[in-house]
């Protein structure tokens, strides 16, 4: 079915028609009828499904541009993820003579609160925001629409306080879409609290990893990973590749010895300043360096359509955050790579997430052993990775 069909406007579908987007994606087709109607929206859906365009075409449709502003409020865990949304949103909401404005940390705060003053649309991270309220420079009173995409790394990152002080400081009044990719637990206690008598609407994947990507584990030694790095990226198949590291200084350090080898690479952690990383985004997002080496927290929200590759230089803590990175490539139906790096001491542990994930066989493909879950300790002393972890810092 074509987009008019679910209700968007011409002047909409025409634009994202040149952008060469002619139907809507599943996660688009189940949520658009709801919330074009004004009905408060519970998603369930990863990144990477179109979710975007799911709540944004629904708030360019039904917001004038007469409206007092700011009418709409997206809230996001990142700052990248923050420029990305409102990228993605700029020319439709231009279609109907909208405004949009990104609303996050590491720029001038007096200049961008004048921008988003006068923004229909504002796509903020938590902190940021409360920093303006508190300084009166922005008012939420007139907000008709809220939004929280990927609720779920909101309240891992530790922004509820925040996100809470803002929704109370909203009209009850209003409409509330909350995307997430999970609906369990705390997040689905506040997706409740959050919205009223609202519509439900999950993509159910059979699999509970990126079934587009292909999958490998790479048995390595820790004197061996660099060279074994090389190799993966000296692939003539290869276009952008997202390696992830557990550290900032891990991260620091891999970019030093790739460049010793002759190969271009950049670093993306919070130690970076917010120009540092726009500026490291677009160099990367352009190809005109094709390996970025980032932790979790860093790349969380990236969005990029060249990522081919994504290497887990160091293994993710746990299943969630495997998905997390691996799901950075094979987006929205595109094909992808996502290659794991196992040493002799992370087998075990690097074993029950992929027993976990139903991955057992792409996990023996190489030679490595599937063994037994269970309470284990990794080289590096964290307990299981089953197991729930302490908070992180990067």
């Amino acid at each position: 079915m074509s987009f008019a069909e679910y209700g968007v406007s011409a002047a909409v579908y025409k634009t994202l028609a040149r952008r060469g987007i002619e139907a809507p994606f599943k996660i688009q087709e189940l949520v658009l009828r709801d919330a074009i109607s004004g009905r408060d929206v519970l998603a369930k859906s990863r990144t990477g499904s179109g979710k975007t365009l799911a709540f944004g075409i629904p708030i360019v449709e039904r917001l004038d541009a007469s409206a007092k502003r700011p009418a709409a409020l997206i809230l996001v865990p990142t700052r990248e993820l923050a420029g990305q949304v409102n990228d993605e949103l700029h020319d439709i909401a231009g279609a109907r003579n909208l405004r949009v404005a990104p609303v996050y940390g590491g720029v001038s705060i007096d200049k961008q609160a004048q921008r988003a003053a006068k923004a229909h649309v504002l796509v903020a991270t938590p902190g940021r925001l409360t920093d303006l309220v508190n300084r009166r420079l922005i008012k939420l009173d007139d907000i008709k629409i809220l939004v929280l995409d990927e609720a779920d790394r909101m309240l891992d990152m530790g922004f509820q306080p925040q996100v809470d002080l803002i929704v109370r400081l909203l009209t009850k009044d209003r409409q509330t879409m909350f995307f997430s990719a999970t609906l369990d637990g705390t997040v689905g206690y506040l997706a409740r609290a959050y919205t009223n008598d609202p519509a439900r609407h999950e993509i159910v994947d059979e699999r509970l990893t990126v079934e587009e990507a292909n999958h490998r584990f790479i048995p390595v030694d820790e004197h061996g990973k660099l060279e074994k790095l090389i190799e993966v990226l000296s692939d003539s198949e290869r276009d952008l590749a997202l390696v992830f590291t557990r550290t900032k200084r891990g991260a620091d350090r891999l970019k030093m010895r790739l460049t010793a080898k002759g190969i271009k690479a950049l670093a993306m952690h919070g130690d970076l300043t917010q120009g540092a990383r726009q500026k490291a985004l677009e160099r990367f997002g352009s190809g005109k360096v094709d390996v970025m080496i980032a932790t979790d927290v860093a790349a969380r929200g990236l969005d990029l359509d060249g990522i081919t590759h994504v290497i887990n230089y160091d293994p993710p803590q746990d299943f969630k955050d495997y998905v997390h990175r691996v799901g950075r490539t094979a987006r929205a139906g595109r094909a992808g790579t996502g290659i794991t790096f196992v040493a002799p001491m992370q087998q075990q542990e690097m074993s029950v997430i992929a027993s976990h994930l139903k991955l057992k066989d792409e996990f023996q493909a190489e030679g490595l052993k599937v063994q037994a879950p269970g309470v284990v300790f990794s080289s590096h002393g964290r307990r299981s990775m089953m197991r729930p972890q302490r908070k992180r810092r990067f």
